[in-house]
């Protein structure tokens, strides 16, 4: 059942987890992209040159997305994929805790991305908002997600 608290809650989710990409994908780009290929160098990550400016535009760009509502389930696999490779390459050796170098940080932010790729964006979006408007001017009447 689609209720408001429901509608709420995803919208709760969504904003927080983009609010932590953005710093996240932020502070990449404060550091410098030079300094993040090395680093990236350093945990083995293959291509870091590449893969260092996409993933610091993933997280930036990717979280505010969130937050607006827009291209959530794209964006929530993306990312999904992103913390899962960083899972492997990064924090797989270090055991459970993330105070160790452990995975569990990025567990939690895969699992949340891919909450929202599974569930949508919610009610209070503006994929929603979109959605919404598409189907009153095709004159649809179908209920709109959570």
């Amino acid at each position: 059942m689609r209720t408001t608290s429901t509608a709420i809650g995803l919208t709760a989710l969504r904003i927080v987890l983009g609010v932590v990409f953005i710093a996240h994908g932020a502070q990449k780009f404060a550091q410098g992209i030079p300094n993040v290929v090395q680093g990236f160098s350093g945990m083995g990550v293959p291509l870091a040159e590449v893969a260092a400016p996409l993933v610091a535009g993933l997280e930036l760009v990717g979280g505010i997305l969130l937050v607006l509502g827009v291209a959530t389930r794209v964006v929530g696999v993306l990312l999904t994929v992103d913390m899962v490779v960083a899972g492997f390459l990064a924090h797989g050796t270090a055991g459970f805790y993330s105070q160790d170098g452990g995975f569990e940080y990025v567990l939690v932010l895969a699992v949340a991305s891919l909450a929202v790729a599974l569930t949508g964006p919610g009610r209070f979006s503006l994929d929603a908002l979109v959605l919404k408007s598409s189907r009153r001017r095709r004159g649809v009447e179908e209920p709109l997600p959570a």
